[in-house]
C-alpha cells in the first residue's frame, strides 16, 4: 500500500512538473497557446531586440538578451499576455553597397562600421512586427503590443501600430506601440547619471552595461557569459571602441534599477492602452 502510494505522489508530481507555465510561445504546443488565449491570455508581446557592437565588453547580443527577459516578467506582471520570440534584428547603420557585389568599407555607417552588427532597413524591419502581428491576430489575440528596446526602429513600430489599429479597431482588436519603455528609461537615465556623478549615455554606456550586467546574472548565474568584465571602457564619441559612455561604472544595482524601470512602465502603458480601448 505504502509502495502505491509513493508511486502515486510521483506520478502527481512529475504531472505538475509537466504542466505548461511558460509565458513563451516558443516553449508551448499550438493547442497549449490555443487554450492560454480561451482562459483569458488575450494580449501578445512583440519585443524587438538588435544585434550590434557596444564596444569590447558588451556582448553584440545584449538588447536581445534583454528584450527576451524583459518581456517574460512583463507578461507575468501582465497575468494576461503571451510572448512572440525577440526579434534579433533591426535597423543598425548602412551596409556601405557602392554598387552591386561591392562594400566600400569607408561608406558603412552606425553599428555597420564594427564587425558582427546586423543591419535590416526601416521598411524590413515594420514588415516583420506587422506579419508577426498579424500572426497574433489570426491566432485570436485581442491586443498586441510592440515594443523595441533599441533606439533604431521605433518610429517604425509606431507607424505599424497605429495602421494596423486604425484596421483592427472595428473589430475590437488593438495594436498598441509601447514608447514609455523605451524612451522614460532613458529619461531616469539621463536624470540618475548626472547625479550620481556619472556622464549621461548614448550607446552601450553605464544603463546598457547594467541591465546586462545584471540580465546576465540572472539567466546565467555567478560567472559572465555576455560581460567581458576586464574589457568594459570609458569613451566617448570619435574613438574606436563604438561605445558612447562610461561602462566601468556598471553595477548590479543599477542594473535591478534599470530593468525594473523598464518593467514598470511598459506594464503601466500597456494597461492603460488596453482599458482606453476597450
Amino acid at each position: 500500500m505504502k509502495c502505491f502510494a509513493l508511486a502515486v505522489a510521483l506520478l502527481t508530481s512529475t504531472l505538475c512538473l509537466a504542466q505548461p507555465n511558460s509565458v513563451r510561445i516558443e516553449d508551448l504546443t499550438w493547442t497549449e497557446v490555443r487554450d492560454a488565449i480561451a482562459a483569458g491570455k488575450t494580449t501578445a508581446i512583440y519585443y524587438a531586440g538588435s544585434t550590434e557592437q557596444n564596444g569590447p565588453g558588451l556582448a553584440l547580443g545584449k538588447h536581445i538578451f534583454i528584450a527576451h527577459y524583459l518581456a517574460g516578467n512583463i507578461a507575468e506582471q501582465l497575468g494576461n499576455a503571451l510572448v512572440y520570440p525577440t526579434m534579433p534584428f533591426a535597423p543598425t547603420g548602412n551596409w556601405g553597397v557602392t554598387t552591386p557585389g561591392t562594400i566600400d568599407p569607408a561608406k558603412r555607417t552606425g553599428h555597420m562600421q564594427y564587425s558582427g552588427s546586423v543591419n535590416i532597413s526601416e521598411e524590413t524591419f515594420g514588415a516583420v512586427a506587422h506579419d508577426v502581428a498579424l500572426s497574433a491576430i489570426s491566432a485570436g489575440f485581442k491586443n498586441v503590443v510592440l515594443m523595441g528596446d533599441h533606439g533604431g526602429g521605433q518610429s517604425a513600430l509606431k507607424k505599424v501600430a497605429e495602421q494596423m489599429d486604425a484596421e483592427w479597431a472595428p473589430k475590437a482588436i488593438h495594436v498598441y506601440y509601447i514608447p514609455d519603455l523605451y524612451y522614460k528609461e532613458k529619461d531616469l537615465m539621463k536624470d540618475y547619471l548626472p547625479k550620481h556623478g556619472m556622464p549621461v549615455d548614448e550607446h552601450a554606456g553605464t544603463d546598457d552595461a547594467s541591465e546586462l550586467m545584471y540580465v546576465d546574472k540572472a539567466v546565467n548565474g555567478a560567472s559572465p557569459k555576455w560581460i567581458r568584465p576586464d574589457k568594459l571602457v570609458n569613451s566617448r564619441e570619435g574613438d574606436t571602441t563604438g561605445v558612447i559612455g562610461d561602462q566601468t561604472k556598471a553595477t548590479l544595482e543599477m542594473g535591478k534599477m534599470f530593468t525594473d524601470a523598464k518593467i514598470s512602465f511598459a506594464v503601466k502603458q500597456i494597461r492603460e492602452l488596453i482599458a482606453a480601448g476597450k
